[in-house]
């Protein structure tokens, strides 16, 4: 790497002064700055005016620091003596050149009142403090990082601006940017009205996801499935930046109830009930969002350990009025109600050639970007709930199919890497309604026999009691 060539820019004073000088001098020195000082550079018979000129001639010299206590501040405003003379040199630099990044003033010294010395010219600038010693390493630090051009905050690279920003034809407005930051203030602010701010949050947007509906005649109708799912993204951040307050703010009783009849009022979009077709895929759109979100939801819940409200998730059944489709009793369990296949993504990736294993899975794994929770925490809650539905249900009923997990490499999930510890694992066991870690093992010998089906993606499969670590569960304190 390159030794940055640095001037030092300052007023002689008294002995102490000229120490501190000499010593930042030598630290630089000693972190790879090529400094020049007068004290080591400027010598009998030399030119002390062309001296100072080097710091703008010099093409070699790429930095400049101005040592400001009270004496060089007052003589670059009186333009008295070579502090003066440098400061008519540097302040028509500093005012003229594009770049901004030569010339730093370093404080040595402030008034009685704790303000900053510093020249006129270079008060409206930022500056770096070393003018106290308590903090002299922590801000030498920063000179340094400064010097080498190596900020601490490094701008990240400028990404592709989201396509949903771009798909105006429909002019999606769900109505709930308002009641969104209502809800947010009231569970920040811990305000009586939360819940109802939540549900008023809830009700808007379940009641006006019918302007996602699709017409039956579109074509080809995939393209207008993940054009929808795609313009969804905004309203779909918003319900997890609500659970995340919820999770981090209130979790009780009400908001487990809130969320739970929030995936009840989506249940009628999924089917043909209330609208005028009956193709299984003119409702893809609205079943892979439902499915998103609720996974989402899951995954927040429980990486905040709120294991009680996700088990109330799982374990409250789904009541569906007036649709008959889910049977004469309309209560449905999570399963049924929100693992559903995508005909419309299936037909997408034959149409098009793209031979992916699951388009569903593709989509919800590049969505993930940006949300606050990982792709990783995305399928620890798919597995949670494979696992949940597969205990709830007789062998040879659906469960849960858990997309995500087309992703899976290998180890152990977080929760459950954590269950070898016996209070945790009693913690945990809520998520799928077993008193024991006994009560698991029928469920993974008949993943083994075969008796119970896996999940098959191409070759690859799962295995569940190496992703929970079972043998280790509850074997500690």
């Amino acid at each position: 790497m390159e030794n940055p060539k640095l001037f030092i820019s300052y007023s002689w004073t008294n002995s102490d002064h000229e120490a501190w000088v000499l010593r930042l001098a030598t630290d630089l020195r000693e972190s790879g700055v090529d400094v020049v000082l007068d004290k080591w550079d400027l010598r009998e018979g030399h030119d002390a005016h062309a001296f100072m000129e080097k710091m703008v001639t010099d093409p070699e010299i790429r930095k400049v620091i101005l040592i400001c206590d009270k004496v060089y501040a007052e003589k670059a405003d009186d333009r008295a003596g070579g502090v003066g003379a440098e400061a008519q040199i540097i302040s028509p630099e500093i005012y003229s050149r594009q770049d901004q990044e030569k010339f730093v003033a370093v404080l040595k010294e402030r008034d009685e009142d704790g303000r900053p010395y510093l020249p006129v010219y270079y008060r409206p600038r930022i500056w770096i403090d070393l003018s106290d010693p308590t903090t002299y390493s922590e801000n030498f630090d920063q000179l340094l990082r400064w010097v080498f051009d190596r900020p601490l905050h490094v701008k990240p690279d400028l990404g592709s601006p989201p396509s949903f920003l771009f798909e105006t034809d429909d002019g999606l407005n769900l109505e709930t940017f308002s009641r969104f930051r209502r809800a947010i203030e009231a569970l920040k602010t811990g305000r009586p009205h939360a819940i109802a701010a939540i549900e008023d949050f809830f009700k808007t947007l379940a009641a006006n996801l019918k302007r996602l509906r699709i017409s039956p005649n579109a074509e080809p109708f995939d393209d207008e499935v993940v054009k929808s799912i795609e313009s969804f993204i905004p309203y779909r951040n918003q319900v997890i930046e609500l659970v995340l307050t919820v999770a981090r703010y209130r979790d009780d009783d009400e908001t487990r109830r809130a969320l739970h009849r929030f995936f009840e009022s989506m249940i009628p979009y999924l089917s043909s009930s209330g609208a005028g077709s009956h193709r299984e895929w003119d409702f893809d759109n609205f079943k892979f969002i439902a499915h998103e979100l609720f996974l989402y939801v899951l995954a927040i819940l429980i990486n905040y350990e709120r294991f009680e409200s996700t088990a109330y998730l799982l374990g409250t059944d789904y009541y569906i009025e007036g649709n008959s489709d889910y049977g004469s009793n309309m209560i449905v369990p999570f399963d049924d109600a929100f693992r559903h296949y995508s005909e419309a993504l299936d037909h997408r990736n034959q149409r098009l050639g793209l031979r992916r294993s699951s388009l569903h899975a593709d989509l919800l794994n590049e969505r993930c970007t940006g949300t606050g929770i990982t792709f990783q925490q995305l399928m620890q809650a798919d597995f949670v709930t494979f696992m949940r539905s597969n205990l709830d249900k007789a062998e040879h009923d659906w469960p849960w199919w858990p997309a995500t997990l087309l992703y899976l490499r290998s180890g152990v999930f977080e929760i459950f890497g954590k269950s070898r510890s016996k209070t945790y694992f009693n913690r945990v066991k809520v998520l799928l309604n077993v008193n024991s870690k006994e009560e698991i093992e029928p469920l993974l010998q008949d993943f083994e026999s075969g008796k119970r089906r896996l999940p098959r993606w191409d070759w690859s499969s799962l295995n569940p009691r190496s992703l929970m670590g079972f043998d280790l569960i509850a074997t500690k304190p």
